[in-house]
């Protein structure tokens, strides 16, 4: 199955191209742009099917992070999925941002439980502990950081992602996640078929919210 990955979650453009019969990966460009999802993202599939020497007929799976991460990257990510999917009559999946980072540690040769944190700012993080076979032991979570700190001791984990200083007593956190679109890929590639169509998980309510008492009443 040929399958196309797509990250716009976070500070990164990523496209992949992946095989997942031959395990490899054909096409893979990335641009840190930290905003402008929108404006890059359809150039950077093309580039990436013309590295790869495919077309969008070619394609078997789209897969695309869905978060936690930038509110208005998600969107854009899970939107181009969606339409990709919709447009060539395949299936598109959701990758969590989580479960990138968790994989990321187990590819350096980590083994254990790792909890993947994301400094998520005002003393919270985005957390979820996985297993060494990368099997979800908790759902993903917003959390003060006095709580993410019991994670680690309670599940007996490494800590991994740019809320891991934090966890450590530290100010500030470690910068951008990055979420390598090759894990992306094959991640994607090994959710069962028929899972749930892509979308945004949201763990943090936006900040911009409709103002009550100003409302116009429909005529």
């Amino acid at each position: 199955m040929i399958l196309l990955a797509l990250d716009t979650a976070g500070v990164d453009c990523a496209v992949a191209i992946y095989d997942s019969e031959s395990d490899v990966v054909l096409a893979e460009v990335s641009e840190t742009i930290g905003k402008g999802h929108a404006e890059r993202l359809m150039t950077l599939v093309d580039a990436a099917l013309d590295q790869a020497g495919k077309s969008l007929a070619d394609l078997g799976r789209i897969a695309v992070t869905i978060g936690p991460g930038s509110f208005t990257g998600i969107r854009v990510g899970v939107a181009a999925a969606r339409g990709f999917a919709l447009a060539l009559g395949i299936e598109a999946v959701g990758v969590t941002t989580l479960s990138v980072l968790a994989a990321a540690h187990r590819q350096s040769g980590a083994a254990g439980n790792v909890v993947a944190v994301m400094d998520a700012k005002r003393g919270e993080v985005y957390a979820q502990v996985f297993g060494p076979d990368g099997a979800a032991l908790t759902e993903p979570a917003e959390l003060a950081i006095t709580e993410a700190c019991l994670l680690p001791g309670r599940f007996e984990a490494a800590v991994t992602g740019s809320g891991a200083p934090l966890l450590s007593g530290e100010r500030e956190g470690s910068g951008p996640d990055h979420f390598p679109i090759a894990l992306v890929a094959r991640l994607g590639a090994d959710l069962a078929s028929g899972a749930a169509k892509p979308k945004p998980l949201y763990l943090r309510a936006p900040d911009a919210k409709p103002q009550t008492g100003f409302a116009l009443s429909r005529q």
